[in-house]
């Protein structure tokens, strides 16, 4: 027998939940008394915001819906953009909220509005609870539905007279299922194979839904048995590991970068997981006219310069090993890139760049220097993510987390948190921006309460410097970017963490390494030498114009 309240979070525990993000209200009084009574572990946090984004991150690094909680009203609104988030990023979260009762729903009224109407263009459902009866069936469903092949965020409102309900139900969550891929169709599979037997320089491309198959270890073999050239998009970072001799690295930089060459005399895609959310497809098919064969769990959106000649649906890894199976024989040498090997002089320059504030090229060689293979970093958006996402050597799926989907400044920090609580023994680092630090700043307090190990990289210029990168390059001059910082190591250290700042190039990495290896909550303020933007972006159209 359980009240209405308990009967959600009984729900909740059913589908292997152990964490709920959010900050309570007076509205779901009881839902907050039901978790505090159960296993489930309540991350308070300090800002609905914060409590999506921990609780997006949690559900792309496992698989498994994160769980977002929030009041009525400005509660719920405040959470909307992390659930935006996770449904743009393809990951799967589960985001509940009060509401007024029915009895002023229908009139003007205290905190009311529409939510259920204002989530649905962001989530894949939407819907009220309109009885304690529904609730097995309503949470089942929502978990079904964040979880399905193509992740995305549900949403679901609980009226203030449910969560008041405190009659005895006898109802019991419903049985958790698990929908599988089917098995790939023959006749697309051989469709495939007729036009890589005819193609001259076929290229790969990996994308989100590589990484959340798991599919590395198929990938890879198909990519050394018929000697394919590999590149990975900013979300399927490292399920083709970079030390391998077929990858060619990260796609998806706002100009014609090193990785692209590999594209323009490609005569066939080989799309893997790739969505179209993750970077438009005009940027390695602009005329159009490149055959796509897409293999993932669902078909692909429809775009002019993403036009399928084969689409083979079901389970990622299982597809590319019947395709290579049936392509016995057939081989393409691994042919070699235009300049191939620029990225790797790139990144060993930036290792012995010793200025003063430190060139983004060096801030990315000690991160990586600093961190495992297995060891997570998330990079906020901004330019920060650009340096990161292109230049950062990535060697397992999952372990450097970009938002490419709906690019959201503010996630990676309260991201953190959901990553370190998901997996705790690996260590994370979140990479922002200033800019984007103090959006979900406040977060490091719930780290510090929480007592989540947690370390953050500050690159500070003092600006909004992606923005300010693209303005220089197309208007020539920039207007309203800079800002001003408070002292970011004192700030952090009025939480209780451990604030470190940066006085030298030689500092960036025993600073990195010990605060890594620090059990508590640190901050790293490390001043960035921006220039660097447009001597890159200058450099990449001089290239265009030799290669």
């Amino acid at each position: 027998m359980s009240t209405a309240a308990q009967l959600i979070v009984k729900c909740l525990e059913n589908e292997g939940v152990t964490v709920v993000f959010g900050i309570p209200g007076e509205e779901n009084i009881r839902f907050i008394q039901a978790l505090a009574a159960s296993d489930i572990r309540y991350i308070l946090t300090r800002h609905e915001q914060g409590a999506a984004f921990m609780a997006e991150m949690y559900g792309r690094v496992t698989g498994r819906a994160g769980v977002v909680s929030a009041t009525l009203g400005p509660g719920a609104i405040n959470m909307q953009l992390g659930v935006a988030d996770a449904t743009t990023n393809s990951t799967p979260l589960v985001a509940i909220s009060a509401q007024v009762g029915q009895d002023r729903e229908y009139k003007e009224s205290h905190q009311y509005v529409d939510l259920v109407s204002m989530y649905a263009p962001i989530t894949r459902w939407s819907a009220p609870v309109p009885t304690a009866r529904a609730i097995p069936e309503m949470v089942r469903k929502a978990f079904k539905v964040a979880e399905t092949e193509r992740p995305a965020a549900v949403y679901l409102a609980v009226p203030e007279h449910i969560d008041e309900d405190d009659a005895e139900y006898e109802l019991q969550p419903l049985p958790r299922n698990v929908v599988r891929a089917d098995a790939p169709a023959a006749r697309q599979v051989a469709r495939a194979v007729d036009i890589l037997r005819t193609a001259q320089q076929p290229v790969l491309l990996a994308g989100h839904g590589a990484a959340r198959s798991d599919a590395t270890a198929a990938l890879v073999r198909f990519a050394e048995k018929l000697g394919i050239r590999v590149a990975n998009t900013f979300h399927g970072k490292g399920v083709m590991p970079d030390d391998h001799p077929n990858s060619i690295g990260t796609l998806g930089f706002m100009r014609h970068d090193y990785v692209n060459f590999g594209f323009d005399n490609a005569d066939v895609v080989i799309a893997v997981g790739y969505e179209l959310q993750e970077f438009d497809p005009v940027r390695i098919n602009p005329q159009a006219d490149k055959k796509i064969i897409h293999i993932h769990r669902f078909p692909a959106e429809v775009d002019a310069h993403y036009s399928v000649d084969v689409g083979i649906i079901g389970d990622i890894s299982d597809s590319l090993n019947q395709l290579a199976d049936a392509l016995s024989g057939c081989s393409f040498d691994r042919a070699e890139v235009p300049g191939s090997g620029l990225l790797d002089e790139e990144f060993a320059r930036g290792q012995q760049d010793s200025r003063y504030p430190l060139a983004p090229q060096r801030v990315v060689a000690d991160t990586r220097a600093a961190l495992g293979r297995s060891d997570v970093v998330l990079v906020d958006t901004g330019a920060t993510k650009m340096w990161m996402a292109r230049l950062y050597p990535t060697f397992e799926r999952n372990t450097c987390l970009i938002s490419n989907g709906l690019s959201t400044m503010g996630f990676a920090l309260p991201g953190a948190l959901g990553v370190k609580l998901a997996q705790p023994e690996v260590k994370v680092l979140a990479v922002v921006g200033d800019g984007a630090f103090l959006m979900n700043s406040q977060e490091i307090e719930t780290a510090v309460r929480e007592k989540i190990p947690l370390v953050v990289l500050v690159w500070e210029d003092g600006g909004y410097g992606l923005i300010e990168w693209k303005m220089d390059l197309e208007l020539g001059e920039h207007h309203y970017v800079r800002f001003g910082n408070p002292d970011i190591v004192t700030y952090a250290e009025s939480f209780g963490a451990k604030g470190y700042r940066i006085n030298s190039a030689d500092e960036l990495l025993p600073t990195l390494r010990a605060a890594l290896d620090d059990d508590g909550v640190s901050l790293i303020c490390c001043p960035v030498d921006y220039s660097e933007n447009l001597r890159l972006t200058d450099r990449l159209g001089e290239l265009d114009e030799t290669l």
